[in-house]
């Protein structure tokens, strides 16, 4: 009886330990091909494009702030992202004029083209900094539906949607603050989720993630008091003061990190003036072929419509359904609701990328969902989707609205013209040699840096513009009476990148 009794725990315990091991492979392979193949579509996609219109300007505040300690350029974000892009421009050996003294546009330009800077290696260099920071919250979309679904198919279900967004991919690519300070959300939501059972170590780390939120794009306040009333529900007031004056503390860190003399909260509150300021302007909006001055309130959620893959938009909508009545809506969709009924406030309608916590929030939500007979085949579509459009994810559409050939059609700015494709242009350029060039060109790169010699065909008589005409699809959506009559009465000849229109006027 003895032997019996010593021998059954033995006997007992190792057979489920050898067998966990193999269903845990798969998954960590699932996930590392996952997270493989966006890091690879996000480093093919950033070598290939130039300059979006911002990427010069955080650049240039970036370099300005790790090398002359100065926050006066691009003061209505505060300093966490671009010192993020910094630790990658500090292998690039920037050049700049000390003395240089003008607006942050005219700074970006001038780090990028006039300093003798090869613009190429900085962008990239800004770039990886924050294709890695898109990377790590994968994981914790990994992490987070996995808990919420207590599925590791929940989990690779939501990291799949993830991987293969192409709103994520593109805008993660980029020396931009949306995709971090969505991230950063993303992660304190996460992170408040796990505090419920372990508030010990998880509440000081959520309070790091939100500050780090609230450090690099104003928009994230909006999301503080949803955030702070899940402490409170489940921790009391001591927990969420806590939360929040650790935010504070990492975003005062993160300005004195740059200038320890800063006055703060002082420039903290003069950066939210400055956008206050920006929300006051009037802008241009392009929905559905109609142009229009002003905003709609519905922009946004009609720019995701056309910019999610069919498959994404099905498990969005069904792991909404299917989580409202659980305890995770309060951490997954009141953020993201909140967050998006403000955004829709907005005076901006310039991009889906004003929303794109949507796509991280709700591909969480998918993972409840992800048992289900259709999530597979819907997975699927969205990866098909997704690869089909590589590597020109900026402009993707999904296939009811055209794909990305067609979103010109329905959308504009950075939803698919976003001055990207610039160095693609002076490579087509070399099928028509000799031919005269006139462009209308919207983005930040300097064509002729590129090689390309062309004229603005708005600054002379129409019947002087002979030769290419060549449009970014974006100025054609916005085009006055002359460019129009331009556009109409040439022929359309070839396309570059979805987002630059070539014609030949005779």
């Amino acid at each position: 009886m003895s032997l019996a009794t010593i021998q059954r725990p033995t006997e007992v315990s190792l057979p489920p330990a050898r067998a966990a091991t193999p269903r845990r492979w798969p998954f960590v392979l699932v996930a590392a091909v996952l997270l493989a193949q966006m890091a690879i579509a996000m480093t093919v996609t950033a070598v290939q494009q130039t300059p979006t219109i911002d990427e010069p300007v955080y650049i240039g505040a970036a370099v300005v702030q790790s090398e002359q300690h100065s926050l006066r350029y691009n003061p209505e974000h505060p300093p966490l992202g671009k010192l993020i892009m910094a630790t990658g421009l500090a292998f690039a050996g920037v050049r700049l004029d000390p003395g240089f003294q003008s607006d942050q546009t005219e700074l970006g330009r001038h780090v990028l083209y006039e300093s003798g800077n090869d613009p190429g290696t900085l962008l990239l260099a800004a770039r990886l900094p924050m294709i890695a920071l898109t990377l790590l919250f994968g994981l914790v979309v990994l992490l987070f539906a996995t808990d919420i679904s207590k599925s590791r198919t929940g989990g690779a279900t939501a990291l799949a949607l993830y991987a293969f967004s192409p709103d994520v991919i593109a805008h993660g690519s980029l020396a931009t603050l949306d995709v971090p300070a969505a991230g950063f959300l993303l992660t304190t939501a996460w992170l408040l989720w796990r505090a419920r059972t372990d508030p010990a170590l998880h509440l000081p780390l959520a309070g790091l993630a939100l500050g780090a939120a609230l450090a690099t794009k104003m928009n994230t306040l909006a999301a503080v008091p949803v955030l702070l009333a899940l402490v409170w529900w489940h921790s009391r007031w001591r927990a969420a003061l806590g939360v929040l004056l650790t935010a504070i503390a990492v975003v005062w860190i993160s300005y004195a990190a740059v200038d320890p003399s800063v006055s703060f909260p002082q420039v903290y509150v003069d950066g939210i003036r400055a956008q206050m300021g920006l929300e006051d302007r009037v802008w241009g909006g392009y929905l559905f072929g109609t142009h229009y001055e002003g905003s709609h309130w519905y922009y946004l959620p009609a720019a995701l419509l056309v910019k999610t893959p069919l498959g994404a938009l099905l498990l969005w909508a069904a792991g909404a359904v299917a989580m409202i009545r659980r305890p995770a809506a309060a951490y997954v969709l009141a953020p993201a609701a909140v967050l998006l009924a403000v955004a829709m406030t907005g005076s901006r309608d310039l991009g889906v990328r004003y929303a794109i916590f949507v796509p991280m929030f709700l591909a969480v939500a998918a993972a409840v969902v992800a048992h289900r007979g259709y999530a597979r085949i819907a997975v699927a579509l969205v990866a098909a989707s997704s690869l089909w459009t590589f590597p020109y994810y900026l402009p993707y559409s999904n296939e009811v609205f055209g794909g990305p050939s067609k979103t010109h059609l329905h959308l504009h700015d950075s939803n698919v013209d976003w001055g990207q494709d610039l160095g693609r242009l002076a490579e087509r350029l070399k099928r028509y040699p000799g031919e005269r060039t006139w462009l209308v060109y919207k983005g930040a790169g300097v064509p002729e840096h590129y090689g390309i010699r062309a004229s603005d065909p708005r600054e002379v008589p129409p019947d002087q513009v002979k030769g290419l005409l060549v449009v970014s699809n974006t100025a054609i959506a916005k085009a006055d009476d002359a460019l129009r009559a331009l556009v109409d009465t040439s022929t359309p000849i070839d396309v570059v990148g979805h987002s630059i229109t070539i014609f030949r006027r005779p």
